[in-house]
Formats: structure tokens, sequence, C-alpha cells
């Protein structure tokens, strides 16, 4: 930790990329190693969106090949239930590479805005903080 007791850029990796383990734990098509690869068919993203919402979707109807509907399925979904904004375009993720910080920088404002949702809903999904 820094001297202002905030974790480092660094720690705050690690700490995002457990939670996103933890969530994702249950989903045998999602295994989350990195904030690049690990997310590239939309499918990490779904997982994390269903673990909060899961009557939302049925997860195993997704596909890996159909990136383009997973990553919108997530995006609008996050912002519909939990008002997360989508920070990132999926017809750029498709067709570009992801940029590991603008991943990162999603992720941690989809977990505190599933964090805020539980608590406005007084629904708790997951008990483990970053």
């Amino acid at each position: 930790m820094t001297s202002n007791s905030r974790p480092s850029y660094r720690e705050a990796q690690e700490r995002l990329l457990k939670w996103c383990q933890h969530v994702t734990r249950d989903y045998e098509s999602v295994r989350i190693r990195n904030f690049t690869s690990d997310f590239a068919d939309g499918l990490a993203f779904c997982a994390i969106i269903h673990h909060y919402f899961p009557d939302a979707f049925d997860f195993n109807a997704l596909n890996s090949d159909s990136k383009q509907k997973n990553f919108d399925l997530a995006f609008r979904l996050a912002e519909e239930k939990a008002e997360v904004y989508p920070l990132l375009d999926s017809s750029d993720l498709i067709h570009g590479q992801l940029d590991k910080k603008c991943v990162f920088t999603y992720l941690l404002t989809l977990y505190h805005g599933l964090k805020n949702h539980e608590v406005l809903t007084g629904k708790t999904c997951e008990k483990r903080t970053i």
C-alpha cells in the first residue's frame, strides 16, 4: 500500500483480477488471468453480469464465437441494471486489440457500480471487496 493507504496501481490490478476470478469461478467457459485476451470474446464480462443478475439472461446459451453479441449484452445490462455506462465500444474490442488499461478502468467502474446497486437494493451477491 502507498503511504496514504490507497493501493498502488499494481495492487489495485491484482485485487480487481482476484474479484473477477472469484465472481466467475462457477463459469466453466471463463478463466480470467489477465485484462486482455481473457476478455476478448465477451464471455467474462457476461459472466460477471450474470453473477449479479442471474435471471437477466441464459449464460449457457452464449457462444464465444458471438463476440459482438456478448459484448453488447454485457454492456447493455450493466447500463440498465447497475447504471454502469459503457466505456468500451464492442466493435473496437472486436476489430482492435484490447487495451489492458481500458478494460481495467471499465471493470473497476463495473465493480463500483455493482457494489452501489447492492447497497441501493439491499441485495448482496458478493461479500468480497477489492
